[in-house]
């Protein structure tokens, strides 16, 4: 089951961020008086009556110039739209309503999605402002105070209640999920259209084209995928902000969504900070992954090339060595097969499963052969391990003092793990538990 994805949006100095940091427990957003101070998006998992979800916090959305919202946060306010499956529109309770209000609202107000309208900074004093905002027409009001954290337990609530029902193929085993993630103009679109034979997604030069995740399901050799194409952003004119970051939201929500991750990356670009953010999202969600390096066509080869390439996409994606690599050219048609083969291999090691039994004998000889650390005359005793889950594969350790579990000590086990098993394309995890001995 993926994890819904709310947007908070609204005007500058609303008190988003401070809303934003109450809900996640911590202060993640910077909160300053100064309208604008977010300037990227912050996301962060949040849990809520079993409920757990992905909630970003979004730069304000504001007049800018002559225009009534310039094109960057017209684009800013879209991309949350198109990306949420909840979207909480926040309005400050002590003003007036603005044109800026208005002119999100009207932008919401014609979505399809789930909109809540909340109320901020309804302290004493400021209760009845709350009838003001039901002329934004999307519907009841939430009066809500982040600084107080009053109502946010209802606010939180209405959230919750407003989770759409998962797609009909999400329980479907049998179905590889497979996302194409990247920076926007890197071949994600016509990489599918490829695959799938025809232009099932419209491609463009423009970065960005595609406006929405697309699903396409599609069957081959009896092996059914869905492919999601993850948008980017289209430009209009010029935008002086980056437009780039956007696209790590776009490939949050995909990413909750897959089994497999397909990075795209550019090969006369090389990695960017922009590709290393969007891997990290991917690592850190525990998703197969393979790192396809389009446009290799253009790159000018020697027999050396292939290997210097791949020894620095392994550098720069250091957490990630785990990744297969292909090197493809989507314009040629070059090893697109490949990357389905791939697809379906590394879906089968995220869903690998090993016996306790086979777990214990192999720990049962790397303790043999590499003891584990001490501390102030202490030394870690590992009991047993087992498998709790698969995607990502995630073994339990007991051992009798978790402290002394230290990091290059679990690397170890899971170097062990991958030597006997591979788990070629995805992370390993490992939970740590004591078991006192008697």
């Amino acid at each position: 089951m993926r994890k819904k994805v709310v947007a908070v949006v609204g005007r500058p100095n609303v008190g988003k961020s401070t809303f934003f940091n109450k809900i996640v427990g911590k202060r993640i957003s910077i909160v300053e008086d100064t309208p604008g101070v977010t300037r990227d998006r912050i996301y962060a998992d949040v849990e809520w009556l079993n409920y757990k979800f992905t909630m970003i916090d979004t730069g304000g959305i504001e007049p800018s110039s002559d225009e009534i919202i310039p094109s960057q946060m017209r684009a800013q306010a879209q991309i949350a739209i198109d990306t949420a499956d909840v979207i909480v529109f926040m309005v400050d309770g002590r003003d007036d309503i603005t044109i800026a209000d208005e002119e999100i609202s009207e932008m919401l107000r014609i979505s399809k999605k789930p909109i809540i309208l909340a109320v901020n900074k309804m302290d004493k004093g400021f209760s009845d402002n709350i009838y003001t905002f039901y002329s934004l027409g999307l519907g009841e009001p939430i009066a809500i105070s982040s600084a107080n954290m009053l109502n946010l337990g209802d606010l939180l609530d209405k959230i919750v209640e407003n989770f759409p029902e998962n797609e009909e193929y999400d329980d479907e085993d049998d179905i590889i999920k497979v996302s194409i993630i990247g920076k926007p103009n890197v071949g994600k679109s016509s990489f599918i259209n490829k695959i799938l034979g025809e232009e099932r997604v419209i491609v463009s030069d423009i970065a960005g084209t595609t406006r929405d995740a697309i699903d396409t399901p599609f069957e081959k050799d009896g092996q059914k995928y869905v492919l999601i194409d993850t948008a980017g952003i289209r430009r209009k004119s010029r935008i002086e902000e980056d437009i780039e970051k956007y696209s790590i939201i776009r490939a949050l929500a995909a990413i909750e969504r897959s089994d497999v991750c397909v990075l795209m990356i550019d090969a006369v670009e090389g990695v960017t900070e922009q590709d290393k953010k969007i891997a990290g999202l991917a690592h850190d969600s525990g998703r197969g992954i393979i790192v396809v390096i389009n446009k290799w066509d253009l790159i000018a080869k020697d027999n050396k090339t292939y290997n210097e390439f791949a020894n620095t996409i392994k550098r720069e994606l250091s957490y990630m060595t785990y990744a297969p690599i292909e090197f493809i050219s989507v314009l040629k048609g070059q090893r697109i097969e490949s990357v389905l083969k791939i697809v379906d291999y590394v879906a089968n090691q995220h869903a690998l499963r090993v016996s306790t039994g086979v777990l214990n004998d192999i720990l049962n000889e790397a303790v043999m052969l590499n003891q584990p650390p001490s501390d102030k005359g202490k030394r870690l005793k590992i009991y047993y391990m087992t498998q709790a889950s698969v995607k990502p594969p995630t073994f339990v350790l007991f051992v009798n003092d978790k402290e002394l579990a230290h990091f290059s000590y679990i690397r170890y086990i899971e170097n062990q793990l991958r030597k006997n098993f591979k788990f070629d394309g995805t992370s390993i995890k490992f939970i740590v538990r004591e078991k006192k001995e008697r």
